[in-house]
């Protein structure tokens, strides 16, 4: 018998339903369904780009030439309401005294450490006069300013937190600044005079000596990137003596174990051996597992304090803005720390937009490029890839990471093994692990990977770039 329309009206006339409704012809039908899907898996980049070098022995050595250069590390500093002071182990980021390890007497330097105060504009020490004392910018940003080969101003560099001067003129006497600092934000510096640190010198042997061994090492014949000396012979006429020479190699050159990111990944038997049609529960379970993998793989790459990117650019290769948001000058700066055939930056999404924003308010329109297909924006022909596993601060800044790729430009190169047990991918093993008594199957998943800088002009960063500053 038909069915008939219930939902008339009492005494009307009655509809007859003349087919079958789709309700119930959905009893007798399947539905079309999509694989599980994954909002937090990205484009990964990184991964992508990096040429990967297999590391059959689980630790990759970086041998370098014997390096006489002394690293400016970023000092540390905590505050107790406006007050600021040097963490005193931090000191020893400064190149005078890397290496130093007296911890008594690195209190007695912090201490004598005086806070100072200065406002935009403020000319914090002025070329010409007695350069007497360490600056530690605490906060804020400082201009270098120099003078140009007509006699004009031009600036140097710019300085931000952790950054410092003047280390060297405290060992030297009647030296004179051959700079103008001026602070472009208000600052907070700390400053040690030259005659207290002397009066601390003089009552510390093992202080003097290691400032000794310091200009001994400074002392030693380097080229310009700090490596030790090739002495070579050119354009010369007749038959002078020729010099001899041999190349050094670093004593304690730094090796990178792979580093792992694993999980377990458990499924009931009764899902992994019912629940199959038309997809294989086991097979999305462990699709969905790895892609977690591989970005938290990228994430480590970046991030890690031991092996992240961000950790280990040389602080040579780090740059700030110059007036806060991301522009086209930025990016060349960039491009002149990593000139040596760069191969792209990565940024972080909103960053990017950023840059195309202070683009378009000067009226530049940056031209893309075609990469494996995709449309990227690109800067001086240099692809611009987006990463979101950079962070952005709660203050809304970020970083812009320039790199140059591959082990044979002496790049950075992606670091795993291949061929290892149970392997599913590339450096990634998916091992079965059994089935307990409730009926559970297990798999151990293990990524292995690490990355690493051959050489520090590779990589470089534009740090504190700000992409939330509104513009007039």
């Amino acid at each position: 018998m038909a069915n008939t329309d219930d939902s008339a009206p009492l005494g009307g006339q009655q509809h007859y339903q003349l087919s079958l409704g789709t309700p119930a012809a959905r009893k007798l039908a399947t539905t079309t369904k999509s694989p599980p899907q994954m909002q937090g898996i990205t484009s990964r980049w990184l991964l992508k780009l990096l040429p990967w070098v297999q590391v059959s022995g689980g630790v990759f050595r970086v041998n370098r030439r014997l390096s006489f250069a002394v690293g400016d590390g970023r000092v540390s500093f905590t505050n107790t309401g406006a007050a600021v002071q040097v963490i005193p182990q931090e000191l020893c980021e400064l190149p005078i005294l890397r290496g130093f390890d007296d911890d008594e007497l690195l209190v007695a330097l912090a201490s004598r450490f005086a806070q100072r105060e200065f406002k935009a504009g403020d000319v914090i020490v002025e070329a010409g006069q007695p350069s007497d004392a360490i600056f530690l910018i605490a906060h804020g940003k400082v201009e270098r300013i120099g003078k140009g080969k007509f006699g004009d101003q031009t600036v140097l560099d710019v300085l931000a937190d952790g950054d410092h001067f003047g280390d060297k003129t405290v060992i030297e006497s009647q030296d004179s600044w051959d700079f103008t600092a001026r602070a472009v934000t208000p600052c907070t510096v700390l400053t040690l005079p030259q005659r207290a640190f002397s009066d601390i010198l003089e009552q510390s042997d093992r202080l003097r000596g290691h400032i000794e061994r310091f200009k001994e090492r400074a002392s030693k014949p380097k080229d310009k990137d700090g490596e030790a000396c090739i002495e070579l012979s050119a354009g010369h006429k007749g038959e002078p003596d020729l010099p001899g020479t041999f190349v050094d190699y670093e004593l304690a050159p730094r090796e990178y174990e792979l580093s792992v990111a694993q999980t377990v990944l458990r499924i009931h038997s009764r899902v992994a051996d019912l629940f199959n049609n038309p997809m294989n529960q086991t097979e999305e379970q462990l699709r969905l597992t790895i892609e977690a993998l591989r970005e938290r793989q990228e994430h480590e790459m970046i991030n890690n304090r031991e092996i992240g990117l961000l950790h280990n650019a040389d602080l040579k290769q780090r740059i700030h803005t110059r007036s806060g948001p991301p522009t086209p000058d930025d990016l060349d700066e960039l491009l002149a720390l990593v000139w040596k055939d760069p191969s792209f930056f990565l940024a972080h999404p909103r960053t990017i937009a950023a840059f195309g924003q202070e683009c378009n308010r000067r009226g530049v329109y940056p031209q893309s490029t075609e990469v494996n297909g995709n449309k990227v924006p690109a800067w001086r022909g240099v692809p611009i890839f987006p990463c979101s596993k950079i962070p952005v601060s709660d203050t809304r800044t970020s970083s812009i990471l320039l790199m140059r790729a591959g082990a044979e430009k002496q790049g950075v190169v992606g670091l795993h093994q291949t061929g290892i047990p149970d392997e599913y991918q590339p450096s990634l093993s998916v091992r079965f692990m059994g089935i307990n008594e409730k009926a559970i199957i297990s798999y151990l998943v293990s990524a292995y990977y690490s990355v690493a800088v051959l050489v520090p002009d590779a990589l470089g960063i534009l740090e504190n770039v700000e992409i939330g500053r509104a513009q007039g």
